[in-house]
């Protein structure tokens, strides 16, 4: 892929992100995937309109992506991004498995306007007990049956 690809595919998610300031839908945030040369998959951050917590732009982007390829992995596809993805958008980028990503906008970028996920960073770094919002294992007799039932059935799909 040239550099004049990757400049008009970032072109196209810097758009989307863009126009959904514009629109007032939620925050400044555009991706698409791509594979083989078309748009796949097109996110905008929508976590202000849906009241969805989850509804960033490369999530969004990844979940129409995987519709249209009927798989819950992006092999062969390149997610482009306005802005550098947050941990939670890091780790769905890594479960659906494209090739690349390419990004825009720094996460220092995004800082400057209030949009800081540095205290995510430090959060999964500390250990359990020092984080901020309380996270603890509580043992019961059959917190590994689901797990069980995971390993011997033979309907699962590895991923």
């Amino acid at each position: 892929m040239t550099e004049k690809d990757h400049s008009h595919w970032m072109g196209i998610a810097i758009h989307e992100a863009y126009e959904n300031v514009l629109q007032g839908e939620g925050g400044p945030f555009g991706a698409i995937v791509v594979k083989d040369g078309k748009v796949i998959g097109t996110g905008r951050n929508r976590v202000t309109s849906l009241n969805d917590p989850t509804a960033h732009a490369e999530v969004q982007a990844i979940r129409e992506a995987c519709r249209q390829l009927g798989d819950f992995q992006l092999q062969g596809c390149t997610i482009y991004t306005s802005c550098e993805p947050c941990p939670m958008c890091i780790g769905a980028i890594y479960w659906s498995r494209p090739d690349a990503v390419y990004y825009a906008g720094t996460k220092e970028d995004a800082a400057h306007i209030g949009f800081d996920d540095q205290f995510i960073y430090e959060q999964i770094a500390r250990p359990m007990e020092d984080r901020s919002i309380p996270m603890a294992q509580i043992d019961t007799p059959d917190r590994l049956l689901p797990f069980h039932a995971w390993s011997s059935s033979i309907k699962k799909i590895e991923y």
